[in-house]
């Protein structure tokens, strides 16, 4: 596939972490584990709060939300990177390799919208609580989510445009484990530039503007719990707060490394461990951060365990 005789590329072949076999055999079966978890743990998630009326709150409606969003990022990813771990060619197709690089950026802005939008909700909740049922109604909400998708789809809009029809002529092997950006316009054997600087704004406005916005509004939140006259209510909102604060600095500090930059190249192995945390090992904590610590969601799943035995041990009586 030589760039000089104008062959298009048809495949990409994806190189994956490039250990040696006993690597990729743990690595492999830890991802695998902590993807399971992952989805099941998301996935419980959404069936509760969709399932139990005492989950039907604003609150609740973005966990679910982000719960789903979680399930599908992990789910563009995952299953194609161990697929390929032992795949003797590693091979993508060309339509394969875009799609699923333009639903990975797609998901992944909108989380960041909607981790911003939840951000503003715990705001409200908690600095302006009387009026909390009245801003964050069931419109609103709908609103702010529809926001959220439309707002990502907007931002990865000037990339995907600029990138899409790119002459992909020249090598085809992909320095990563999945259709990235950045590896994927090294292989163009065109002018890049108009592209990385899109790929730059867009990024750089979408993470910056989101964590702007997440940060004042957790700052709001910590200087009114400050202010609490009850130490027991000071203590339970600082470990939740601290709690959502960590997984928001693991997701917005690994993304702003990896696509914030200018220049994207040479640290391809950093990356790679970067998108890791993104793709795996985030979407595996936020089910027990946001949701199975809280006290209403664990009474919820007991409920819906102690129901399951109950009609279990009813249908055995009926036979």
């Amino acid at each position: 596939m030589d760039g000089r005789n104008g062959t298009r590329v048809t495949e990409f072949i994806l190189l994956g972490f490039q250990n040696e076999k006993p690597v990729d055999i743990l690595l492999f079966s830890t991802f695998l584990f902590m993807y399971l978890i992952s989805l099941v743990g998301n996935t419980l998630i959404i069936l509760l709060v969709c399932c139990d009326h005492r989950l039907h709150s604003p609150m609740y409606f973005f966990v679910a939300n982000l719960a789903f969003l979680e399930v599908a990022i992990t789910s563009t990813v995952v299953p194609e990177m161990l697929a390929s771990t032992f795949s003797l060619t590693r091979a993508i197709s060309f339509v394969g390799c875009l799609t699923q690089s333009f639903f990975y950026f797609l998901l992944g802005s909108t989380e960041f919208f909607l981790l911003a939008v939840m951000s503003l909700d715990r705001y409200v909740a908690i600095c302006n609580p009387l009026r909390y049922a009245l801003i964050m109604n069931r419109r609103t909400c709908a609103a702010l989510l529809l926001g959220s998708y439309v707002g990502a789809f907007l931002s990865i809009l000037a990339p995907s445009v600029l990138t899409a029809p790119l002459p992909f002529c020249g090598p085809n092997v992909v320095n990563h484990f999945f259709c990235d950006s950045a590896p994927l316009l090294k292989l163009v054997c065109a002018d890049t530039s108009p592209a990385e600087l899109a790929d730059f704004v867009s990024s750089a406005v979408l993470l910056l503007g989101s964590l702007l916005l997440t940060g004042v509004s957790y700052t709001c939140i910590i200087t009114t719990v400050l202010r609490m006259p009850s130490a027991q209510g000071r203590r339970k909102a600082f470990s939740t707060c601290a709690s959502r604060i960590t997984v928001v600095t693991l997701y917005y500090g690994s993304s702003i490394f990896i696509y914030v930059r200018p220049r994207k190249g040479g640290v391809m192995a950093v990356n790679k461990f970067a998108t890791v945390l993104n793709t795996i090992v985030t979407p595996m904590l936020n089910p027990f951060i946001y949701s199975l610590r809280n006290e209403k969601v664990k009474g919820s799943l007991q409920d819906a365990l102690g129901k399951y035995p109950g009609r279990l041990g009813t249908a055995r009586c009926r036979r």
